[in-house]
C-alpha cells in the first residue's frame, strides 16, 4: 500500500494548506492541547521533562514539524536545542529565530541526511511517516539511529488503521498503517520498542471521531 505514496502529490496538497493549527490538524485544531499534554506525559515516563527528577535533552530533532505546533508547544520546553525537518518552507517561516530552534531543514524526511557532529537525545516524529514508503521509512529511522545518543530515544506518534490493513488516502497521498505494520518496520530499522501508549482524550465516536493514535518509544537495538 505504501508504494502508492507520491512525494509530489503530498507536497502539492500541503502547499495548498493554510499555515495555521487547523490546517495542520485537518480542522481538528481543538485537540492540540490534549495532544501536547499526552505527549508531555509520555516523555515524562521516559525520563524527559521539566519537572524535578526528569532530564532536559541537549539536542532534539523533530521530523515533519509543520508550523512548529509541537516544536513550540513541547520540544523547546524539554530540549536546549531543537532542529526541525519540514519540506514546506512557508510552514517553518515563523520558526526562524525562535528561542530554542537551531537548524531548519526544509526537505522531506526521505531526503534528510544527519549532521555527523550532532547526537540527538530525543527525536520526535509525529503525523508524517504516512508520506513515506515502507522502504523510505526504514531508511529514515536507520539514519535517526545513527545519530541517536547513548540513552537517547526516538518517539513516533502516529494514527493506526482500524480496517485490518494499511489504508491509502489519495487526497494527501498518505498511508495509514496498522499497529503491527509499524512495529515490523521499527524492527526492520534495527530499533527496539521500549514503550507504547495509546493517546487518550481524542474523540472516538460520532462524526468527529479520530483514528487511534499511538506513541512508540524506540531505542537502538543492541
Amino acid at each position: 500500500m505504501s508504494s502508492l505514496v507520491s512525494k509530489a502529490d503530498g507536497l502539492k496538497y500541503w502547499e495548498s494548506i493554510n499555515a495555521d493549527i487547523d490546517g495542520m490538524l485537518g480542522g481538528f485544531g481543538h485537540i492540540t492541547k490534549i495532544d501536547l499534554q499526552g505527549s508531555r506525559n509520555f516523555l515524562a515516563k521516559l525520563g524527559i521533562g521539566q519537572k524535578k527528577g526528569l532530564r532536559i535533552a541537549k539536542n532534539a530533532l523533530e521530523g515533519g514539524a509543520g508550523i512548529g505546533r509541537v516544536t513550540e508547544g513541547l520540544l523547546v520546553e524539554v530540549a536546549e536545542h531543537v532542529d526541525v525537518i519540514e519540506p514546506v518552507a512557508k510552514f517553518t517561516a515563523e520558526l526562524q529565530g525562535k528561542k530554542g530552534v537551531r537548524t531548519i531543514f526544509n526537505q522531506g524526511l526521505e531526503d534528510w541526511q544527519p549532521t555527523a557532529d550532532i547526537q540527538y537525545d530525543l527525536i520526535w516524529v509525529q503525523w508524517c511517516v504516512g508520506h513515506l514508503t515502507d522502504e523510505q521509512l526504514v531508511a529514515f529511522l536507520e539514519r535517526c539511529g545513527v545519530v541517536l545518543s547513548s540513552g537517547g530515544v526516538i518517539v513516533v506518534k502516529e494514527n493506526n488503521s482500524t480496517t485490518g490493513e494499511d489504508d491509502f488516502d489519495e487526497v494527501d497521498s498518505n498511508v495509514t498503517r496498522e499497529d503491527t505494520r509499524l512495529r515490523a518496520l521499527f524492527a526492520a530499522a534495527n530499533l527496539q520498542l521500549v514503550r507504547v501508549e495509546l493517546q487518550k482524550g481524542f474523540p472516538s465516536s460520532g462524526s468527529a471521531r479520530l483514528l487511534p493514535v499511538r506513541m512508540y518509544a524506540l531505542k537502538r537495538s543492541n
